[in-house]
């Protein structure tokens, strides 16, 4: 144990060391020779700035490139989020196209006069691959109708911009960004026809990523849907920039979007509602669905099992669990521990949910949202069934769970889901097995948790929570053996004769980076026998 601490902490202390050589070069003349060897050629391929909707949130009201500060906007000092924003040049899709293009290329040339070496601050990976991608798409006013000097110098600063992205990318580890960047490089081949120096090498880049964190059948690695789904919508906009400059679509990007779209249609196109597993939250896909429609996007996908999770649904309902083992630790940063965990969805309502994930930079709140108590599951003795520790401000796993057995039937007249995990076995040892059936003619689920111990010298707390939305209303009968539901125009019933049941609150995250007080109802009770069964039944009434 003192070992590994030993050479975890030396490893630390050589990734500072290594960081803070990499930052000494970075700012010397060797680098700045490195990056500033660009390519003679002509900016040909012009993209168009729609292809980028899917994550470019369009404004109604267009604003004029002369309602800004033009000659003081680079030197105000501001906050880092709005400093984000400003060196990405994104706000270049909010600009009506009558503004006046000398005006914006003056902005671009303050810029560059400003930042002509590198800066980390407005040099960082994702900030510099979004404004190369941002400056090529919006060339109707960054670049047409200019002069030949500001021209060289444009598409200098692009090179070499790119130049720092291929040498940079190797050494980022926020994968997303990664994927921004490869799609940089990318464009930047396209639009100065540099092939082998750039289009290539993004492209394999690009490969080599995919190939490391999404499994044989097209779900990341990190069982993330809001990641898979970035996914998607950058691998669409690259195989549409392919199209548009006539230029062939490799195969393996046609294959990922395939399966990218499988995925998609399973855990999101299906559902028509946000599952709240492992990192994800409440979204609005409407937009993104209409961007597939009108570039001739069509997914589908049948099965019901897809990325661990296992989902099955009619009409009126549907029923999704967690029934996937927890990723390698490198895929762990928005991983919640909520193995078996269910949601309910009738016609369009949340019925039984998860509290969904907090990752703003409240370190409190990101951890209760990633435990076991914030998921409809059981805990033991108030732990949660996957180990989490605090690594460079998150928290990444150190003790994860496999899932032991999984199963499912879904027919017009009965459906089941069966699992079990031994997220409990090394500590408790005990395995979690959950069985979950539905009758459709009774609109009834009824459930049971079963607790299997190796051995019982030991009495251990349970409980068992099923989260609701925050605008839920629950009612406790006067027998103490029912919990009535109100779900808007609906009504359901919870019953579970031989443990206590009661009503708690809790914190719901559904929404992103924030959190409003929820209800849950939790069973509770002592582990004694060698094999514990807890039944519990919803109906609809």
């Amino acid at each position: 144990m003192l070992l590994n601490e030993f050479f975890e902490t030396l490893n630390e202390f050589a990734g500072i060391i290594k960081k803070k050589i990499r930052v000494i070069y970075q700012n010397s003349s060797l680098y700045e020779k490195k990056i500033s060897k660009t390519f003679n050629y002509e900016f040909v391929y012009k993209p168009s700035p729609h292809l980028l909707s899917s994550i470019i949130k369009y404004q109604n009201k267009k604003y004029k490139i002369e309602d800004f500060e033009l000659d003081t906007v680079w030197n105000n000092q501001i906050k880092s989020k709005d400093f984000e924003k400003l060196n990405n040049f994104f706000w270049l899709f909010s600009l009506d196209l009558k503004s006046s293009k000398s005006s914006v290329k003056k902005v671009i040339t303050n810029w560059i006069t400003n930042n002509c070496n590198f800066k980390k601050e407005s040099w960082e990976l994702d900030i510099t691959a979004k404004r190369i991608i941002s400056c090529l798409s919006n060339h109707q006013l960054t670049y047409d109708d200019s002069d030949k000097e500001y021209r060289s110098i444009f598409d200098h600063m692009i090179q070499k911009q790119t130049n720092h992205l291929l040498n940079e990318i190797r050494n980022s580890k926020d994968l997303e960004n990664k994927i921004i960047g490869c799609s940089a490089i990318i464009l930047a081949g396209l639009c100065y026809k540099i092939e082998k120096n750039y289009l290539n090498i993004g492209l394999s880049f690009l490969k080599k990523i995919t190939s490391s964190s999404v499994d044989n059948q097209g779900f990341t690695n990190s069982r993330n849907i809001k990641q898979l789904i970035f996914f998607l919508k950058y691998f669409i906009i690259v195989r549409e920039w392919f199209k548009e400059s006539q230029v062939e679509v490799p195969d393996y990007i046609e294959e990922n979007i395939y399966y990218f779209g499988q995925s998609y249609a399973c855990i999101r196109q299906n559902v028509n509602a946000d599952l709240l597993f492992n990192g994800n939250n409440k979204s609005n896909t409407q937009d993104f669905d209409n961007y597939l429609g009108r570039l001739g996007y069509k997914f589908k996908n049948e099965n019901k099992d897809c990325g661990g999770y296992i989902i099955l649904k009619n009409k009126k309902i549907c029923l999704a669990m967690d029934a996937g083992s927890s990723p390698n630790f490198k895929h762990t940063q928005d991983y919640q521990s909520g193995a078996l965990s269910f949601e309910i969805i009738s016609n369009g309502k949340k019925l039984i949910t998860n509290c969904g994930y907090y990752k703003k930079n409240n370190q409190n709140l990101n951890k209760i949202s990633k435990s076991s108590a914030a998921h409809s599951t059981l805990i033991i003795d108030d732990n949660s069934s996957c180990k989490f520790i605090k690594k460079k401000n998150e928290f990444i796993l150190k003790k994860g769970l496999k899932i032991t057995q999984k199963n499912s039937v879904c027919e017009k007249n009965y459906w089941k889901i069966n699992a079990a995990h031994d997220g409990y076995f090394k500590k408790f040892k005990s395995i979690h097995e959950r069985n979950i059936e539905f009758f459709p003619e009774q609109m009834k689920f009824v459930g049971n948790d079963k607790i299997i111990r190796k051995n019982n010298y030991y009495n251990f707390k349970f409980d068992i929570r099923f989260h609701l939305e925050p605008n839920i209303k629950l009612m406790k009968t006067q027998d103490n053996k029912s919990i009535l539901i109100e779900l808007k125009d609906e009504g359901w019933k919870f019953t579970c004769d031989n443990y206590e049941i009661n009503i708690d609150n809790g914190l719901y995250f559904g929404n992103k980076n924030s959190y409003i007080e929820n209800q849950n109802i939790f069973i509770s009770g002592i582990l004694k026998d060698n094999e514990e069964n807890i039944k519990w039944e919803i109906k609809k009434i």
